[in-house]
């Protein structure tokens, strides 16, 4: 077994190598830190399928799932092994460390690591649901960003683009110099152009999430009630110009329209539901790559301190109001909404204020920096209270085996 001293090199937000033990030691502290449920979740457990498991608020689901509601069922996720060069992704660390939970739990939770956008890992999925849980699939949690998808049916590979729409937008932005000194910068980003906005619609829109319930249904694998819920984002004013504003909100936009023709059809089919959960602000991977976000979650965390609601809480309350613990809360437009902490009036005048007055000279004084930079390192397994950095490690840790 390989084991190694592993330091956290990076290029900007950017980690070339993950920490094992950092990340187990992640997803046990999410772990107590997720709520416990008002009873112990009795019998086998709802069949739930977590689509896109390993980072974020995906994985936030999957143990809010496990805590909360006592799901079983499959987690998919799309990880890296690791290689005599580079450790695995940090996500396939996770998911180790989330299968150990689940067996601790007596959860029957099976981790499957394969691209969601092919037809074959949906197959790969019915086929699981079919032999292994009943053939009856009670939820679908739906959270997935990525760069580019391949569509199974045309074979043609699209690209996620991060553009504002109409025109260009000047924003101001955090980055951090190779000492790790903080500095704002304004940019301006080109607007969208050609098939921009259909090209990010067609990776981060309902596309995909559709053709899951399509080829579930089409197996017959919906359990009567059958309930599914995609996380997506708003966010603040400030951002909307390169977000919701932007391609990845056109994006957005058509997610939530799949839901609401998602939530007839499984009405009438199986008197089920589809629905979109607006969460708030996190650092996660997918997030630092966009512009003002970094400075933003910053501000917020500056403003609100431990105010801010990590996704482990925001997840569980999510899973009450699937599982009918909690009343289901919906918007005018039938979504959920987990990020009124975040869009409160008060809140965002005080992070608009802060933002107006952040320069590099006066940022550290105005965001919680150190929390900032420390959770960019976490995602990663750095910067985990309790972990000896100084200490070898191993790094060719298993993917979980679903046959035992």
């Amino acid at each position: 077994m390989t084991e190694r001293v592993i330091d956290p090199r990076n290029r900007g937000f950017l980690f070339l190598d993950s920490h094992p033990a950092g990340c187990r030691h992640l997803v046990a502290d999410m772990w107590r830190s997720c709520p416990e449920p008002t009873g112990v979740p009795e019998g086998a457990g709802p069949v739930a399928l977590i689509i896109g498991s390993s980072a974020g608020y995906g994985l936030a689901a999957t143990l809010a799932g496990l805590k909360r509601a006592g799901i079983r069922g499959i987690a998919v996720s799309f990880e890296k092994a690791p290689t005599e060069r580079r450790t695995a992704t940090a996500g396939w660390y996770r998911t180790a460390a989330t299968a150990e939970l689940a067996r601790a739990e007596g959860r029957d939770l099976v981790f499957l690591n394969g691209d969601a956008f092919s037809d074959a890992t949906k197959e790969q999925v019915a086929d699981l649901i079919e032999r292994r849980f009943g053939g009856s699939l009670d939820y679908l949690v739906y959270s997935v960003a990525a760069p580019r998808r391949t569509d199974p049916a045309t074979g043609t590979t699209y690209a996620t683009v991060l553009k504002p729409i109409g025109r260009a937008d000047r924003t101001k932005t955090l980055v951090f110099d190779d000492r790790g000194a903080p500095e704002v910068r304004e940019v301006e980003t080109a607007p969208a152009e050609g098939d921009d906005v259909e090209q990010t619609v067609a990776v981060m829109g309902g596309a995909d999430w559709e053709r899951w319930i399509d080829h579930l249904a089409g197996r017959g694998l919906l359990a009567a009630g059958f309930t599914t819920a995609a996380l997506t984002y708003i966010g603040s004013p400030l951002t909307a110009a390169i977000y919701r504003q932007g391609t990845i909100g056109a994006a957005k936009a058509h997610l939530e329209a799949t839901a609401r023709s998602l939530n007839e059809r499984l009405g009438a089919a199986v008197g089920g539901r589809a629905v979109t959960s607006v969460n708030g602000a996190a650092v996660t991977q997918s997030s630092t790559a966009i512009p003002g976000i970094a400075l933003y979650t910053g501000l917020l965390r500056g403003v609100l301190g431990a105010g801010v609601v990590p996704p482990i809480r925001q997840l569980a309350e999510l899973w009450d109001q699937l599982t009918g613990a909690a009343p289901l809360a919906t918007d005018d437009e039938g979504r959920i909404r987990l990020d009124g902490w975040e869009l409160a009036d008060d809140v965002q005048a005080a992070v608009a204020q802060r933002w107006e007055a952040a320069t590099t000279a006066t940022v550290a004084g105005l965001a919680d920096l150190d929390w900032f930079r420390a959770e960019v390192e976490r995602l990663y397994g750095f910067s985990v209270p309790g972990v000896d950095y100084t200490t070898a490690v191993a790094t060719d840790v298993p993917w979980p085996d679903h046959t035992r």
